[in-house]
């Protein structure tokens, strides 16, 4: 699944894996070595999220019901815990540095297998 900036029509990631249910949000990105720099983690429901027992540091993206980005953290390293957004129903993890400028706060992200799906009215 790619995740695309439905705001500017920037592909975010490549390949997006999803962690929808208890034990797949618990595990996370735990224990992992590396993540491939095409790669995200959707944890939802979420809100929150730590990089206890992690070994690289992620880029992270809170999104709201409506999947407008409402908290952006970048390099969050191993051991830490990640800011609360109040508004913020999932979470997207990258690895760190992978973020740049694709995406600031306000804009709405996209989830689609083939050919990322956006709602042409989001953007600018």
């Amino acid at each position: 699944m790619k995740l695309i900036n439905c705001t500017t029509g920037t592909v975010i990631a490549d390949d997006v894996r999803q962690a929808h249910n208890f034990w797949t949000r618990f595990k996370g990105l735990m224990f992992k070595r590396d993540m491939n720099r095409h790669a995200a983690l959707h944890l939802s429901p979420c809100s929150s999220i730590h990089t206890f027992f992690m070994k690289f540091g992620i880029d992270v993206i809170y999104i709201n019901r409506e999947n407008e980005v409402v908290g952006i953290e970048r390099h969050l390293t191993p051991g830490k815990i990640g800011g609360r957004f109040k508004k913020a129903r999932s979470v997207i993890e990258l690895p760190a540095g992978t973020l740049g400028n694709k995406v600031s706060t306000g804009d709405t992200l996209g989830f689609a297998e083939k050919i990322p799906q956006c709602n042409p009215e989001a953007r600018h």
